[in-house]
C-alpha cells in the first residue's frame, strides 16, 4: 500500500528497482554521521545492495520514502537472527537531511511495529549508536527501553546502544 504524505512524500513497499537507490541513501547518511564499514555498522552489511530480496523473506518488510519521485529514506523490520522466534528487529531506518524532522521516522517505526504485531512478534529489538541522539530520543518516545547486552547476531559490533520494546 502506498501512502501519500505532505510535501509530495510517498511511503511505499520496497521494489527491486529501489535497491541501488536506498543503498546509496544508507551510504550517504552513514558517511554523514561517520558510521564506517570498517566498524561494523549497517553500511558494511553484505546484503545492503539487495534489500528488496532480503525483505521479501517471510515476516519481513521494508518501506521506501519518496520525495518528488526520489528515494530519500526507508526503514524496515525482520526477524532478529539467532534469537527467540517472537523477537523482531527494527532495521535500516535512514533518512536524508531534507526529510528529517517531518515525523517520517516515527510513522515508519509505528508502521513496522504494527506489521510485526500482525506477524506474531511480541518484542522488537534495535541497535544504534550514541551519536544518533535524535534517533535514540525517538525510540524512547515509542516505548523502547535501553538494555545492557546485544541480542541476536546482527554483526553490528560498534552499535553500543541496544533497545527493546514489548509490542
Amino acid at each position: 500500500m502506498t501512502t501519500a504524505t505532505p510535501l509530495n512524500l510517498q511511503v511505499r513497499p520496497i521494489v527491486a528497482a529501489d535497491n541501488p537507490l536506498i543503498a546509496q541513501v544508507i551510504r550517504d547518511v552513514s558517511a554523514e554521521f561517520g558510521l564506517t564499514a570498517d566498524k561494523g555498522y549497517t553500511v558494511s552489511d553484505p546484503n545492503l545492495d539487495r534489500l528488496f530480496e532480503l525483505y521479501s523473506e517471510m515476516n519481513s518488510a521494508y518501506w521506501i520514502v519518496e520525495h518528488e519521485g526520489l528515494v530519500v529514506g526507508g526503514g524496515g523490520v525482520a526477524p532478529l537472527a539467532c534469537s527467540a522466534p517472537d523477537i523482531c528487529e527494527l532495521q535500516k531506518m535512514y533518512f536524508l537531511p531534507q526529510v528529517r524532522g517531518l515525523g517520517l521516522a516515527r510513522a515508519l517505526a509505528l508502521r513496522a511495529m504494527e506489521y510485526a504485531r500482525q506477524q506474531g512478534f511480541r518484542r522488537c529489538y534495535l541497535e544504534t549508536t550514541g551519536s544518533l541522539t535524535r534517533a535514540i530520543k525517538l525510540y524512547e518516545s515509542l516505548g523502547f527501553e535501553l538494555i545492557d547486552s546485544a541480542m541476536g547476531c546482527t554483526g553490528h559490533g560498534d552499535c553500543e546502544v541496544r533497545m527493546l520494546k514489548v509490542l
